[in-house]
């Protein structure tokens, strides 16, 4: 994948300070009202930053595709898959709870495994068919504002929504990998592509990851 330029750099920067920020929250032991409400505010922020300093560049032809689709249709897309979303969701927390009573497992493990991957297919398939198409921008910026809004947009306004108790091995062990993997990315985007040999050692390194964390 070809890197383009410090605005992914950039992203990726929030994106480590986003997972910095948890960790005196994680600290304390609960997620609470006034930190999920900084952290979406951070993310309101984040947005019209990100928005008004793309409007500021200059736009590359490759940017968008020749034909525009109807508007309307999109909306209509957007809007059936949102409630298709939801319904899974619901199943989706459902099924991973009952695997993890099933096996004998930590609810907190089949998030960090079987339901972050499952969320994490739509992004999957974006930056592969980014990446296929040579967008490569779509395909890295796809997961890092992915990340960005996981950290700050989602668990920010659940934990507005519903104070979240946090568990001390998020603080110990899965938060440092998460900032570990974040510097890591950070680097690698100063590079002016990521080969396969990087993508199979990250591949490998979530492996033992996976093992670790069991």
């Amino acid at each position: 994948i070809a890197v383009s330029g410090g605005t992914l750099v950039r992203d990726t920067a929030v994106m480590l300070g986003a997972a910095v920020v948890l960790v005196p929250f994680f600290a304390l032991g609960d997620l609470g009202r006034v930190a999920g409400g900084l952290m979406f505010a951070a993310l309101i922020g984040y947005l019209v930053f990100a928005y008004r300093q793309s409007r500021s560049e200059p736009a590359s032809s490759t940017d968008l595709p020749e034909a525009v689709s109807n508007v309307w249709l999109s909306i209509v897309w957007v809007v059936a898959g949102l409630a298709m979303l939801m319904v899974g969701a619901h199943y989706l927390v459902e099924g991973a709870v009952t695997i993890a009573r099933t096996f004998g497992v930590s609810e907190a493990f089949i998030g960090l495994t079987i339901v972050a991957v499952g969320t994490s297919l739509p992004e999957l398939a974006t930056s592969l068919i980014a990446a296929l198409k040579k967008q490569s921008e779509i395909a890295i910026g796809n997961i890092i504002g992915s990340n960005i809004f996981n950290i700050l947009g989602i668990l920010g306004l659940t934990a507005v929504v519903s104070p979240i108790p946090v568990a001390d091995r998020f603080l110990m062990f899965d938060l440092p990998v998460m900032i570990a993997v974040s510097i890591g990315l950070t680097l690698m985007l100063r590079r002016p592509q990521i080969g396969r040999i990087p993508g199979i050692i990250m591949l490998v390194l979530y492996a033992g990851y996976v093992w670790a964390a069991q």
